[in-house]
């Protein structure tokens, strides 16, 4: 639940976004965060608005951008209207390395699914030489 006012503790902030409050901290100590207020003792307060940011910053670091690009991209944000076109053009990056990772995991799941219907072919024969073409004999001499 939100505290009062619609702002959320690290670990409740963590608990909706589906993370741990380390990761949270991590992405703090990396920069991640600096639209993160504080409360006069210190402790981070989140806000509705800061867990939309951190589903943006999860889902760029899920796609596999390191972190110092994220950091670029909240600074791109930071200045407003004037960096439109590079947080454009690195979604258009962005979309296109995570295309090639799906193709590259559809054809790692083509080879997965061959060997599924392979060891379940030879499981069912009793042995892998179901696979194997038979052997010519030699001619005798």
């Amino acid at each position: 639940m939100a505290a009062e006012g619609g702002t959320y503790t690290i670990s409740q902030a963590a608990e909706r976004l589906g993370v741990t409050a380390y990761t949270l901290r991590y992405y703090d100590k990396e920069g991640l965060l600096p639209f993160v207020a504080r409360s006069q003792g210190g402790a981070r307060v989140f806000t509705d608005r800061d867990l939309e940011n951190l589903r943006i910053i999860s889902c760029l670091k899920a796609s596999g951008m390191p972190i110092k690009d994220i950091r670029e991209f909240l600074h791109w944000c930071a200045l407003g209207d004037e960096s439109l076109s590079q947080r454009y053009q690195m979604f258009l990056e962005r979309k296109a390395a995570v295309e090639a990772q799906m193709e590259q995991l559809r054809r790692t799941m083509e080879v997965i699914e061959y060997k599924c219907r392979y060891y379940k072919t030879a499981l069912e024969a009793g042995t892998e030489a179901v696979h194997k073409k038979e052997d010519v004999p030699a001619a005798s001499a």
